[in-house]
C-alpha cells in the first residue's frame, strides 16, 4: 500500500501516521521528495479499511497494490480447487453440467425432471425450494415442503442437490436436504449468510449480483472462505447493462479473469442471463470454450405453464441436445464433460 501526503505536510503528522500504522503491526518506508511524502507500506492488509485513512487530512492518496482479498486469491492458492457435490467434482479440467427445473413444483414435477435431466447428461440436480422474486405476487416456492420433495429425490435417484436459501436461520434444513447451497445474485452482500455460510462444510455455489464487479464478487467469497468453508463455486449469471435485448449481459470476459485471480472453479448460468429458451445454448457453447467448469440451465418439461421462468426454460430434448454438443465443445479443448 502506498501512501502520499499533501504538499508541506509538517513532520509531527508525518510522525504521527507512521506510529499509527506501526500499531497495527505494519512496516513503513518513507521517501522523501522535494514536496511530498510517501510511506510504502509493508504487510498484510487485506483486513485493514485503506479507505479510513482519508480521514486524515494531509493524506492526498492511498493506492492498494495487494488485493483485498486472500483466500480466494490465486496468490495464496495456485492450483485449482476441486469442489466436490456428493460424489461430482467441479474445477480443475472437469465441465460439469447442473440442470433442473426453476422451482419445485410439486411431487409429479419435480419427479419426472429429475429423471429426464439426468438421463440426457446432467450430473447434478437444481431446483428452488425458496423462490425470491421481484413481485410478492408471484410463486414464492413451496418452502420447507419443496426441501422435503428435493430430499426424496436425493435419494431416489441418487441425484446431488444444489438449492437456494434466502435467509440464515434456513441452514439447518438445508444440511438434510441438499449437497450444495446456492446463494442468489440477490444475496450475494448478505455478509451475515455468507459469514454463516462460512462456518459449515457443505459446497456454497455463489451467485455474483446483477450490479456487482468481479472484486466484490470476490470479495463475498472470502467471507465464506474465511470462515472456515473453501467449497465455494462461482457462478456468473449475467449483470444489468443498458442492453435491453435480453435480460441480463452475459460478462463472458468473468471467466478467464477468475482464472487469473482466483483458484475458485466458476460455472455460468446462460438461462437468467439471457431471459429467453433461444440464446442459452450459444451462450452455453461460448461458456464453454472460454474455460467455464460447468453450466446452470433451468429445463421444464412445459414451460408453458412453470410456475416461473419458463420462458427461458429448455424442453428435456432440447436440453439433452445442447449437453451433446457442448461436450464436443469441451473435448475440443481437451477437458472432460461430466
Amino acid at each position: 500500500m502506498i501512501i502520499k501526503f499533501r504538499e508541506k505536510t509538517i513532520q509531527q503528522d508525518i510522525d504521527f501516521l507512521r506510529e499509527y500504522l506501526c500499531n497495527f503491526g505494519f512496516e513503513v518506508h518513507e521517501t522523501n521528495g522535494d514536496a511530498y511524502t510517501i510511506f510504502s507500506i509493508v504487510g498484510d492488509t487485506t483486513r485493514f479499511d485503506a479507505n479510513s485513512l482519508y480521514a486524515f487530512k494531509f493524506v492526498e492518496t492511498v493506492v492498494r497494490i495487494q488485493e483485498p482479498y486472500k483466500k480466494v486469491s490465486r496468490k495464496y492458492k495456485t492450483t485449482d480447487t476441486i469442489v466436490d457435490i456428493g460424489g461430482v467434482k467441479i474445477g480443475g479440467n472437469n465441465v460439469v453440467i447442473i440442470g433442473g427445473p426453476c422451482a419445485v413444483e410439486s411431487r409429479e414435477q419435480i419427479d419426472l425432471i429429475a429423471g429426464l435431466v439426468k438421463t440426457a447428461g446432467a450430473k447434478i440436480l437444481r431446483a428452488g425450494a425458496y423462490k425470491p422474486r421481484t413481485s410478492p405476487y408471484s410463486f414464492q416456492g413451496l418452502e420447507q415442503e419443496g426441501l422435503i420433495l428435493l430430499s426424496e429425490i436425493r435419494k431416489k435417484y441418487q441425484f446431488p442437490i444444489v438449492s437456494e436459501i434466502l435467509s440464515a436461520t434456513d441452514i439447518p434444513l438445508f444440511l438434510n436436504s441438499v449437497d450444495m447451497i446456492q446463494v442468489g445474485a440477490r444475496n450475494m452482500q448478505n455478509y451475515a449468510l455468507l459469514k454463516e455460510l462460512g462456518k459449515i462444510k457443505l459446497p456454497i455455489l455463489l451467485k455474483r449480483g446483477l450490479s456487482n464487479t468481479i472484486e466484490e464478487w470476490l470479495m463475498s467469497a472470502e467471507y465464506i472462505l474465511s470462515g472456515g468453508n473453501d467449497n465455494v463455486v462461482l457462478c456468473e449469471r449475467g449483470i444489468r447493462t443498458f442492453e435491453l435485448s435480453t435480460r441480463s449481459t452475459l460478462d463472458i470476459s468473468a471467466i478467464p479473469v477468475i482464472k487469473k485471480l482466483s483458484h475458485l472453479p466458476i460455472i455460468v448460468d446462460p438461462s437468467h442471463a439471457s431471459g429467453s429458451w433461444e440464446y442459452v445454448e450459444s451462450l452455453s457453447k461460448a461458456a464453454i470454450a472460454a474455460g467455464a467448469d460447468g453450466l446452470l440451465i433451468e429445463v421444464h418439461p412445459d414451460p408453458e405453464k412453470a410456475l416461473s421462468d419458463g420462458q427461458q426454460s429448455l424442453k428435456p430434448e432440447r436440453f439433452a441436445e445442447l449437453v451433446t454438443h457442448c461436450r464436443s465443445i469441451a473435448e475440443a479443448i481437451n477437458r472432460t464433460l461430466k
